[in-house]
């Protein structure tokens, strides 16, 4: 009866909008890795220490902690990281930032973890994508990344597989007591696109849908092969990708109408995307009762 009312009371709280801690989750020792998906780069307010990094404190990992009532939370996502930097001193703008995996401990209860974009250029391969010329004068980019027959970001993306697997091992191994999520990414483009609103041609859209989601079944495969959750942020962003009118949209555009990166979460998105890590965490908690 308990188990079934905490589930009930969360999910209330979720259609709500309303941030009820769950009480099981007071206790949380929360700690949040990963890139700018993650990070939320020019999302207000911008964390002042390791500022080179581009986090927001209404980035979705810290509006979880407090819908959960974490106890103690660090968040140490960084813009530009790569898995790499799991390991090692990543450099920024502005200095450099200590190896993310620094932040984990053996008392830590609750890890998110979202990396992997970059390893495979992700940003770069949406910036080659601006096309301000439809064809035949604009050139599609979708065929740049074909070489020798291969697609070239879904060869880079299979490549990823074991160093996820091996990262998932190792936080593991630091933080045995923990529940790992492992977050995807968002909806970056609707099919077909919505050229010229978003400089991006049908072709190029399409690519980029598939290619994303072909990389989200990656983590969540990788995720399920390693025994861990998957978060699933593609699907709730439907509907709401760059093409959307501001106030509709989570991702924003090239050229950004609410503070953000361009195509990166929005404050909207961040606040939507910690409902669904908060519904997942919760949900993990009340099965622990």
């Amino acid at each position: 009866m308990v188990r079934r009312l905490l589930v009930l009371l969360s999910a209330t709280a979720l259609v709500l909008g309303v941030a009820v801690p769950v009480h099981a989750a007071r206790s949380e020792v929360y700690v949040a890795l990963g890139d700018s998906a993650a990070s939320g780069p020019l999302v207000p307010n911008q964390v002042v220490p390791d500022l080179g990094c581009w986090r927001s404190d209404r980035n979705y990992a810290h509006l979880t902690a407090q819908a959960i009532g974490a106890a103690t939370f660090r968040d140490v996502t960084c813009s530009g990281a790569k898995t790499r930097d799991m390991y090692n001193s990543q450099g920024t703008d502005l200095g450099s930032v200590a190896p993310q995996l620094d932040a984990l401990s053996s008392d830590t209860t609750l890890v998110t973890v979202q990396i992997g974009a970059n390893d495979v250029g992700l940003t770069g391969f949406i910036e080659d994508c601006l096309n301000l010329l439809p064809p035949p004068v604009g050139d599609a980019c979708n065929d740049d990344y074909v070489v020798d027959g291969q697609d070239s970001w879904r060869v880079k993306t299979d490549a990823l597989r074991p160093k996820l697997t091996t990262l998932v091992n190792d936080i593991r191994a630091r933080s045995p007591r923990a529940r790992i999520f492992v977050v995807g990414y968002a909806t970056y483009a609707p099919p077909n696109g919505c050229y010229p609103t978003v400089p991006i041609i049908k072709a190029d859209a399409n690519y980029i849908r598939a290619t994303l989601q072909y990389f989200n079944r990656m983590l969540a495969e990788q995720a399920a092969a390693a025994g861990v959750a998957f978060v699933d942020l593609q699907t709730p962003s439907v509907g709401h990708d760059p093409c959307k009118a501001p106030g509709v949209r989570w991702i924003e555009p090239y050229v950004p109408a609410s503070p953000a990166a361009p195509f990166h979460p929005n404050g909207l998105g961040m606040r939507n995307f910690a409902t669904v890590v908060t519904a997942a965490v919760s949900a993990a908690v009340s099965g622990t009762l």
